[in-house]
């Protein structure tokens, strides 16, 4: 304990000599004050908005274009119904951009498309937000077509085009189409134009991402029960790969050789075998099979 706590000392000594070694310490140290920045100057009040201001309140407008709406969908009886039971017959997987609307691109209402929209329309094994809408759609809803959708201008492509980190998540995400240029490089960089490049790429991005579709195991297992109907003429789902091109308004569905294409990664990517028509069974062992 020091002098402090001396057997025999004057406890009260003690402590007025400790605070005059103090003292001169303390009388140097800086005031609180002068540590602190200088206060700012108040803002200026804002000017009062207008009521009708977006800025002040989006949601205002919208609302008021949803009642419009609303009243538009009770005086259709057919539309109603269509909104009371949801029983879409295509999954659309498509790119977040904003000029890409998949029920009026398609010439559809609501009720009759199930939509999932991410960055470049990617099919990403562990995006699973995705690979949920792919379950559902196909298990519950039991879509009859899956449509993977691109479009031209699309600023995810070119983002992955450029030799520049985006930040991660983004970067993250975007290494999947530069993933998809370099299974394709000897196509994409041969080409000299560069806007002819990006618009390629699309096409080609789109294409690897409907080859995923096929892919999962949800897609997999339906078009399996499907083709083990009775009586089944078709196999279930279908997978179409499509680009939209804003210039024009239009849709171009892509000329793709899935039984090709598929047929060449059964080997590694088919999780059943896919009986013949006519057959009730599938055979233990599994027989490379891609019928469209």
């Amino acid at each position: 304990c020091g002098s402090v706590c001396r057997p025999n000392g004057d406890l009260g000594a003690t402590m007025i000599a400790a605070v005059r070694g103090w003292a001169p310490r303390l009388s140097r140290a800086r005031p609180l004050s002068a540590s602190l920045p200088p206060p700012r100057a108040a803002a200026p009040p804002l000017p009062a908005a207008p009521v009708d201001d977006t800025l002040v309140n989006p949601m205002s407008k919208l609302l008021e274009q949803n009642r419009a709406w609303a009243a538009n969908v009770r005086s259709c009886p057919g539309l109603i119904d269509k909104m009371l039971h949801h029983k879409p017959t295509y999954l659309w997987i498509g790119c977040s951009d904003a000029r890409v609307p998949a029920n009026e691109l398609l010439g559809l209402g609501a009720g009759e498309v199930f939509v999932h929209r991410n960055v470049a329309n990617l099919v990403i094994s562990t995006d699973m937000n995705l690979m949920s809408v792919i379950q559902y759609a196909v298990t519950v809803l039991k879509v009859t077509d899956i449509i993977v959708c691109g479009h031209y201008d699309c600023g995810g492509v070119r983002a992955a085009m450029r030799q520049k980190d985006h930040s991660p998540p983004l970067e993250n995400w975007l290494r999947n189409i530069r993933d998809v240029v370099w299974l394709h490089r000897d196509e994409i960089l041969a080409i000299s134009c560069l806007e002819e490049r990006y618009r390629r790429l699309v096409e080609v991005n789109t294409i690897q991402q409907s080859l995923n579709v096929y892919k999962t195991g949800a897609v997999q297992r339906a078009r399996l029960a499907s083709r083990m109907m009775p009586n089944a003429t078709h196999t279930l789902p279908r997978v179409h790969a499509v680009v939209y091109d804003p210039a024009s308004g239009e849709l171009k569905e892509l000329d793709v050789d899935y039984k090709k294409l598929l047929t060449e990664a059964n080997s590694v990517y088919q999780l059943y075998h896919m009986p013949g028509k006519g057959e009730t069974e599938a055979p233990a062992d599994p027989v490379p099979d891609a019928s469209p």
